[in-house]
């Protein structure tokens, strides 16, 4: 299939924004209350209710914009979109058509050691519609709770080429929202979603191929999924003489498979037009310059920071700037520690990885002069990278039960300290290679593998213990001895 065809994908991504009502009306946006409870007359569309736009939704707006390179559309307006589904009490959703608010900008993703620019053709804001649970017993129940929390609609052009470079996409995307601090970005909870438009072409052709949408995707891994199974669905159906349905699919995740919805609508079926009981948005030079000076360092000058100030590779520090979390905890430890690339290895384990989930919940038991002082104890020689790991996992389970047990007392209790005594290493020289006469020809054969064989054998005797430096001086001066 890569070499015959290649896909062309374009994302949609719905953003909540994290204003504490919603975008027409006072209701709370708070996740998880009750159905039905967070809303009134205005969200649920009543005749005769006028809705008044949030302020804070316009600068949300805006700040993910400028932070996206985005031109700023300083005198707008939103309009109705309009279609019948049960989810939308109004039968139209008040959006933003013709004069979006942010527009023409880009972000630069890296996929596989490479660069790559990929535009975002527009910005808009819009009130997100309820939510339909569906349930075996009762039938299809609507929550409205969720009409009219404020979202903002980023699209992408059509510029992204696999699934690998769409995931790259949208954690650089939803990192960057997460240091402005627009929204909390939470997948599980639907503030960070994705609708997937693909289509596959012929290498080398230029017209795009016909287009299929899956909708609210809410996790990287069924994103990735679902475009791989799309694009071969789509590939098969090509070879066997089938045209491809301009249409809505849904993914299911527990089948691992996509199916139809409806056929997909154009602009001209939602018969968009500018909503009359709403004002024009205007955004004087003046707001903009502040919204501007507002805007945090975001994660690409703070890994160009990384790599000039502390001397990290660009893959560590691309990693550590992904999460803004993660990104203040090295900074937190790296004052106080006296080899910052050490540290940032400390940080690539997956014994500190597994500690940030997919929505940036922190659960990591160490605090940041914990990582410091263990980084410190690395660059001191004290511990070795492999006790390092080990130090931490001790220091986890020890802090389940003493809050305050401290590094080095971990360290002392579970002698993780790195061998040094060459008395001591030596006997294990002779032992290890009386038992592994092999490893000593090998060596004088002029195999230079033998030492790798030596140390591991090294290790394994001392638990991972064994100064490196040191067993192989040893092994040398043993062998040159023997000879």
């Amino acid at each position: 299939m890569a070499e015959k065809y290649e896909m062309v994908i374009g994302l949609e991504v719905h953003v909540e924004l994290k204003t504490k009502s919603k975008i027409f009306c006072g209701c709370s946006t708070e996740f998880g209350a009750a159905p039905n409870t967070q809303c009134c007359p205005v969200c649920m569309g009543f005749p005769g209710t006028l809705p008044v736009l949030n302020k804070t939704v316009v600068d949300y707006a805006v700040k993910a914009g400028l932070a996206t390179n985005c031109a700023i559309t300083q005198l707008g307006r939103q309009d109705r979109k309009n279609y019948f589904y049960p989810d939308l009490p109004k039968a139209y959703q008040i959006s933003q058509y013709d004069l979006p608010l942010c527009k023409e900008g880009f972000i630069d993703v890296l996929v596989q050691g490479s660069q790559k620019r990929i535009g975002i053709t527009r910005i808009h804001i819009e009130e997100d519609a309820g939510k339909l649970i569906h349930d075996a017993n009762d039938g299809t129940l609507i929550d409205y709770n969720r009409c009219g929390v404020p979202l903002i609609e980023i699209v992408s052009e059509p510029d992204i080429r696999s699934a690998d470079e769409a995931i790259a996409y949208l954690k650089k995307l939803r990192s960057i929202l997460l240091y402005t601090d627009v929204s909390d970005c939470k997948m599980n909870e639907g503030s960070f979603r994705c609708d997937v438009n693909l289509s596959v072409r012929k290498q080398g052709e230029r017209e795009f191929g016909t287009r299929t949408e899956m909708k609210n995707l809410n996790s990287f891994a069924f994103i990735k999924n679902a475009i791989e199974h799309e694009s071969k669905r789509q590939v098969k159906a090509i070879e066997r003489g089938e045209e491809i349905v301009q249409e809505t699919r849904r993914w299911d995740a527990a089948k691992g498979e996509s199916y139809s919805m409806r056929t997909k609508e154009d602009a001209h079926d939602y018969r968009y037009f500018p909503d009359p009981d709403l004002a024009p948005i205007r955004i004087t030079d003046e707001h903009l310059r502040g919204l501007q000076s507002q805007l945090p360092i975001l994660p690409d000058e703070r890994k160009r920071q990384y790599i000039e100030q502390y001397g990290l590779s660009s893959d560590a520090a691309e990693q550590i700037t992904a999460q803004k979390q993660l990104a203040d905890f090295f900074d937190e430890s790296a004052k106080l520690s006296k080899s910052p690339v050490g540290l940032s290895n400390l940080m690539m384990t997956d014994v500190f990885r597994s500690s940030y989930g997919e929505d940036d919940d922190m659960v990591f038991g160490l605090k940041s002069d914990d990582m410091a002082e263990i980084s410190n104890e690395l660059e001191a020689g004290t511990l070795n990278p492999s006790l390092a790991k080990k130090a931490m996992t001790c220091l986890l389970e020890a802090r389940a039960t003493d809050s305050d047990v401290k590094v080095k007392t971990v360290i002392e209790a579970q002698d993780l300290k790195v061998m040094k005594d060459e008395t001591c290493l030596l006997d294990h020289t002779r032992e290890i290679l009386e038992e592994k006469p092999m490893i000593v020809k090998d060596y004088l054969g002029g195999k230079e593998k033998a030492i790798g064989a030596f140390m591991g054998q090294m290790m394994k005797r001392t638990q991972g213990k064994a100064d490196p430096e040191i067993a192989e001086m040893l092994f040398k001066k043993y062998i040159s001895e023997l000879s």
